[in-house]
């Protein structure tokens, strides 16, 4: 699972999900880790710890704010394991996973590739600009789950504009635009993109 924000708990309940392998969080903001307690049935039912991969700066910060879930409490057992990300690349049973950090205000961001056999997906969340070795990473990717904050430049998320013409130039088979402020309207979106783009909802299931 990636990330698990403070709405973690609805989200696996109504996607039917009791089971999860080990949670990777791309950044510290609340929105992308504040349902770290959710977590706890998930790591009961498993019967051991669940690991938490992150970039070592990240799970510094992580600890410091959810000391319980990584250290226990003298009435709770710990939750996580951490494993720090130093490096840039990574298997995960048949894929290949690799990463790399995005400018994202003051601090960075964990953008995502994985390939498994013929097949490519990248998840690109919370960043302001495309650096070279973010369009390296992404470049011919099948599927581009991308942030897209809105319609105007921000200076910590990525914009329509920007995101669209950055999808044209690595060749991106399918574009989902996700982290969408209530400024982007998804009948709007679904009429206004080109079709190999559209805005991303809960609920949606990919197939690559």
């Amino acid at each position: 699972m990636i990330d698990c924000g403070p709405d973690l708990r609805e989200q696996l309940l109504t996607a039917g999900i009791d089971h999860v392998d080990a949670t990777l969080v791309t950044h510290d903001h609340a929105d992308h880790c504040h349902g770290i307690d959710d977590l706890r049935q998930i790591v009961r039912r498993n019967g051991k710890r669940m690991a938490l991969w992150a970039r070592g700066e990240t799970i510094a910060r992580l600890r410091q704010r959810f000391a319980y879930a990584f250290e226990g409490h003298r009435y709770y057992e710990a939750l996580l394991d951490p494993v720090p990300l130093d490096t840039d690349e990574g298997d995960w049973g048949a894929g290949k996973l690799r990463f790399v950090d995005q400018p994202h205000g003051g601090i960075t961001s964990l953008g995502i590739r994985c390939d498994e056999g013929a097949g490519s997906i990248a998840y690109a969340i919370d960043f302001s600009d495309l650096t070279d070795d973010m369009a390296s990473l992404y470049e011919g990717v099948d599927v581009w789950i991308c942030d897209c904050l809105g319609r105007k430049p921000h200076p910590t998320h990525a914009h329509l504009d920007a995101v669209l013409g950055w999808a044209r130039e690595l060749r991106v088979g399918q574009l989902w635009l996700t982290h969408l402020d209530i400024v982007m309207d998804h009948a709007h979106l679904m009429k206004e993109l080109p079709d190999w783009a559209a805005p991303a909802h809960d609920g949606l299931e990919i197939e690559v």
